[in-house]
């Protein structure tokens, strides 16, 4: 970027100090900012040389707000896991899962109880027909009468009889459990680490088996031996002996094994050997990580074999000589250099020569005056409050921070609330301060305007300041946002004047400015000054005359023709000259004398060069004085900001324009602009102070152009009515009880009822309850206008890939 795109000043052109027309001092310009890039590469050093490092600048201010807040190496240390739009991730925490409501002991009790009951009644065979299964699958012989002959292998009898009311029981026991959900109450009171519980439970569990199985308690033992007699009467030895293992593990494998298939073992044991193959990273108290884990170490570079500019950066953040920003602006650069076609050497160059000052940008700033908020610059976030613990935000958001980044506001945000809400301190400032802060990293550029005098940083914090009205400013403004082309410039000129204007059709009004412009620039070889263009557009005869002759002299028929035409339809009907006149006609103005100049002297700013570079710009609007004016310059900011977002090559910067106020700034023509902001890497937003100052027509098109939505305390009703619609409705599950009367027929019966009646004072009655499933409103119009709490804000964020969350309550930062 060269400073013809960056700034212009009124008067005599000459270095600081001279004197312009008039005989006031010329105030001293700012140094003009250049565009981000990795410096010139040096020559590399001959072989066997050693590498040096230049000493550093002086250290940065410290990583956090006010010299508050971790050490560096502890910022890049800290955990960021990937979460939800919207959601803070510097060291976020996932909520854990809803614990389920707290089960009642009544059932479970019961079931215990009838199971404990069929127990004693099954042991002291006060059951009958139970045996019924047993007797007819053991042999014949064994029974009399039902029960046990003796004599004939009493044991083994006993045994299986002793078992088979044993499995009974335990069926029993089963079905108890199932009945009375003991599952439930296991899993409420396991907590949230389940499975270490579930494991404890069935370790005890099979222990406990082992030992009723190895204690004869369960003859399971017993009855192996009884079918293994032969091999046990055998005479052979080994056979016995091998009769004798059998019999005592098959009956702990048949225990062991359903209850190990409970218990998950398998799966607590695959867990177990991938941790033990893990590798450990042995690392020394207080150092970094040997194998490179530790982010402050750059492992990203020595895993690319940069080890030696791993070294200088590692060297300079122990030192503290990088603050956040330094960081942020390296890992971008890095990120870049992997992708582009020179490969690694040119980083890697930068790096070893400058050491923490590589890729500075333009300006040499490496942080902001001052922050007001909590950036994380990593993520590229900005904390602007938090979710309250309230039924209305989802379980997993609640108590979690909230934050917006490039991804969010490149789908674009729009902010409604009335003036005192905060939309400036709470949103607009700490955006804008991110903004900036990822403009010295090199991944952004931002355009800010707002009235002047409003908090939107000090002047230090921007590269370029345009004050427009203000006689001390240094920059001026291109009302043809530093186009070439006629018909470009006057599309985006008629937008600006004269978009708003109902009926009007922006079409003509752009044919009308054409058929100006491009005669004027093909004789002038520039675009008209603010008192010929009022001209020209008014009809101005003798304008109109030198204009033409102009033209005959110069050979421009094909310019002459477009004359001709526009002097045709001078004053016709529908003409929309006159109107685009009279909007001119606020820019014509004493005050803005010497601002909007062309000409080769003229070296406005204009937003062509801001989504190009990493730019921090603010524009001031003399709201106060000249408000007619001032939307006039708003809405022409908004229309040139998308015609050059959507039509830039290079969209590696995300590019953001930030309207404080957008009052009247919103047409139609806007609208499908910030549609298009999102595939382009760029984004915008607007604040309103109601939804009205947008045009009825466009209400429901713009709340369907952003993707995100934030609306303040304090809205009316039709406000809150348009966000209601735009977020939708939800299925909820409502609770209805109804009380009705209960009418005895008994004598005895109603006269307890009377007696009951007269001693409380209220009828007797019986509740009905109803749960049924509604589709409501995520939020009402009524909620919105009355519910929020001061301090507080509804926000819906979706991104540029189309994720999005629910409509959630924020508490603002203050």
């Amino acid at each position: 970027m060269t400073s013809d795109d960056t700034h212009g000043v009124r008067g005599v052109r000459g270095t600081s100090g001279t004197e312009q027309e008039g005989g006031r001092p010329e105030p001293p310009r700012r140094p003009v900012p250049r565009p981000a890039g990795p410096p010139p590469a040096a020559p590399p050093p001959p072989a066997g040389a050693p590498r040096t490092v230049p000493p550093p600048a002086a250290p940065p201010m410290p990583a956090g707000p006010a010299g508050t807040g971790p050490s560096v190496v502890e910022w890049l240390n800290t955990v960021r896991p990937a979460a939800a739009p919207g959601v803070w991730r510097y060291g976020h925490v996932p909520r854990a899962a809803e614990k389920p409501p707290r089960p009642s002991l009544l059932g479970p009790l019961i079931a215990l109880g009838l199971w404990l009951l069929f127990w004693v009644l099954l042991s002291d065979f006060r059951i009958p027909y139970v045996k019924v299964p047993l007797v007819a699958l053991t042999p014949g012989d064994w029974w009399v009468f039902e029960t046990l002959r003796a004599g004939y292998v009493p044991a083994a009898a006993y045994s299986i009889e002793t078992l088979y009311y044993q499995a009974l029981a335990l069926i029993a026991g089963l079905w108890a459990a199932r009945v009375g959900n003991w599952a439930g109450l296991f899993r409420y009171w396991a907590g949230p680490r389940p499975e270490r519980a579930r494991l404890m439970l069935s370790g005890l569990g099979a222990l406990l088996a082992l030992w009723l199985v190895w204690s004869y308690k369960v003859p399971l033992v017993d009855v192996l031996l009884y079918f293994m007699q032969d091999w046990l009467l055998s005479g052979d030895k080994a056979l016995a002996t091998l009769a004798g293992y059998i019999s005592y593990a098959l009956p702990s494998v048949l225990v062991v094994w359903p209850i190990a298939r409970a218990g998950r073992w398998a799966t607590a044991l695959r867990g177990l050997r991938a941790r033990r193959a893990a590798p450990r990273p042995q690392t020394a108290k207080g150092s970094p990580s040997a194998t490179g884990t530790d982010a402050a170490h750059w492992p990203q570079l020595r895993a690319a074999g940069l080890t030696d500019a791993a070294e200088v950066l590692s060297s300079a953040v122990r030192a503290g000589r990088m603050n956040d920003v330094d960081c942020a602006r390296v890992t971008h650069a890095w990120a870049r250099t992997r992708n582009s076609h020179d490969g690694t050497a040119p980083f890697d160059r930068a790096v070893m020569r400058q050491g923490a000052d590589a890729f500075l940008h333009p300006s040499g700033h490496r942080d902001l005056p001052r922050r007001t908020a909590r950036h994380d610059l990593l993520a590229g976030q900005v904390r602007i409050g938090d979710c309250p613990d309230d039924e209305r935000n989802p379980y997993p958001r609640r108590g979690s921070g909230v934050a917006l980044d490039p991804a969010v506001l490149g789908a674009s945000l729009l902010a409604v609330g009335p003036p005192g809400a905060g939309k400036t301190a709470r949103l607009v400032r700490p955006v804008v301060e991110s903004l900036a802060l990822q403009a010295l990293a090199g991944r952004t550029a931002v355009l800010v305007v707002g009235a002047a005098g409003a908090p939107l940083g000090p002047d230090d914090a921007y590269d370029v300041v345009v004050r427009i009205g203000d006689p001390a400013s240094v920059h001026d403004f291109d009302l043809y946002g530093g186009s070439t082309d006629p018909d470009e410039a006057a599309a985006v000129l008629a937008e600006g004047l004269a978009g708003d204007v109902p009926g009007l059709d922006g079409r003509r009004a752009a044919l009308v400015l054409a058929q100006l412009l491009g005669p004027y620039r093909a004789v002038h070889g520039c675009f008209p000054t603010v008192p010929e263009l009022r001209e020209l557009l008014a009809g101005d005869a003798s304008a109109l005359d030198r204009l033409r002759r102009s033209l005959e002299a110069g050979g421009h028929p094909a310019m002459l023709r477009e004359l001709d035409a526009r002097t045709r339809q001078t004053g016709g009907a529908g003409d929309p000259a006159p109107v685009l006149a009279d909007r001119v006609a606020l820019l014509d103005r004493p005050a803005f004398a010497g601002f909007f100049a062309t000409g080769e002297d003229a070296r406005p700013f204009s937003p062509r060069s801001l989504v190009q570079h990493p730019l921090r710009v603010r524009i001031d609007l003399p709201e106060r004085a000249h408000a007619g004016a001032s939307r006039v310059l708003a809405r022409l900011v908004l229309a040139q900001f998308n015609a050059v977002a959507a039509a830039r090559t290079d969209r590696s910067i995300f590019a953001c324009l930030v309207l404080d106020d957008a009052t009247h700034t919103v047409t139609a023509e806007t609208v499908q602009g910030l549609r298009r902001l999102r595939s382009v890497n760029a984004g915008a937003v607007l604040a309103l102070r109601t939804i009205e100052d947008v045009p009825e027509g466009l209400h429901a098109a713009l709340l369907g152009a952003v993707g995100c939505g934030m609306i303040f305390s304090g809205v009316t009703t039709w406000d809150g009515k348009r966000f209601s619609e735009t977020w939708g409705k939800e299925w909820v599950s409502v609770r209805e009880v109804a009380q009705h009367g209960v009418f005895a027929e008994q004598p005895f019966t109603r006269a307890m009822h009377a007696l009951r009646k007269l001693a409380t004072g209220k009828a007797v009655t019986v509740d009905a309850v109803t749960v049924r499933q509604v589709e409501r409103e995520r939020w009402s119009a009524s909620a919105l206008a009355h519910e929020l709490p001061a301090g507080h804000a509804v926000l819906s964020l979706t991104t540029v890939d189309g994720e999005h969350t629910p409509p959630l309550l924020v508490r603002l930062a203050d």
